[in-house]
């Protein structure tokens, strides 16, 4: 079982490589890499390709890890008490099953995301070292242990918002998605869009790479947002020359507010070609 990647995502020889010594050494694959880089995407993209289910378990800075194995819900049941209902003899009826007790009980392999692990509090990560270590967990209400019928291929995705605990990075095998170069992104591009003309790629692409490479830029545009601009390029019917950063007339490319958002980065870019053209 090879991941050998997607007709509709571009995945790198060395991203190829790495989700395939994950699942060789049986351990966690964690995703690092800026933000809009498809991290997210990946996993998706990799049960499709080993045609597996897909669980996923997107992270928020409430998340508590016990959220993922299973919940009591005493609220419920103290209710249901209260109004005499049957249920209340069996506490099986009050077990709220999370995403990691689900994969484990799957009777096929499924591909498991933990989505931006780095939003939650910083021992979110150990809380689950056991779980996804050992593959079981104990579930003290009903007292029965809970064993993986097959182990998931795990993901774990992470803006690096927080630094993870040594302890988890050991149970990792690592990998930082690179932003893309300009032949690779040609390749994500003709992905979602065969038919976009070569010469407004090739003007997109001049104008989207000189913004990224804009000093002091707060927040660099990302693929995704590249996407999102070459679709309103298209749907507006935008002509190539409009994108030339050479033009005298041009002050920022037209519908900018696809790649750059926020006020800071609009009006650093209008000075310096604001400078560059007076300094010609």
């Amino acid at each position: 079982m090879r991941f050998e990647g997607t007709s509709t995502y571009v995945a790198t020889d060395d991203l190829k490589l790495a989700v395939n010594a994950a699942m060789t050494l049986q351990r966690p694959l964690l995703i690092k890499g800026e933000p809009g880089t498809g991290k997210t995407m990946l996993a998706e993209e990799v049960a499709k390709g080993l045609d597996m289910p897909l669980l996923q378990w997107h992270i928020k800075s409430t998340t508590k890890a016990q959220q993922g194995l299973y919940e009591y819900d005493a609220v419920s049941r103290l209710r249901d008490s209260q109004l005499g209902d049957e249920r209340v003899k069996d506490i099986h009826n009050y077990i709220v099953k999370g995403v990691l007790w689900q994969a484990f009980e799957a009777e096929t392999p499924t591909v498991l995301l933990i989505d931006e692990i780095d939003k939650a509090d910083i021992e979110f990560p150990n809380d689950l070292l056991r779980e996804l270590d050992r593959m079981e967990f104990y579930v003290y209400e009903t007292h029965q242990m809970v064993r993986a019928r097959h182990r998931p291929v795990v993901i774990i995705t992470s803006n690096n918002e927080k630094e993870l605990p040594d302890a988890f990075l050991r149970r990792c095998f690592f990998h930082y998605i690179k932003f893309p170069d300009r032949e690779t992104m040609q390749q994500i591009v003709d992905v979602h869009y065969p038919k976009l003309k070569q010469q407004l790629l090739k003007e997109a692409m001049d104008a989207f790479y000189q913004i990224r490479e804009m000093p002091g830029l707060k927040k660099k545009p990302s693929t995704s947002e590249l996407l999102d601009w070459l679709k309103l390029l298209m749907a507006e019917d935008i002509p190539p020359e409009a994108l030339r950063s050479q033009d005298a007339k041009q002050v920022i490319p037209p519908l900018h507010g696809a790649l750059l958002k926020n006020e800071q980065d609009v009006h650093l870019f209008e000075r310096l070609i604001f400078m560059a053209r007076h300094n010609r």
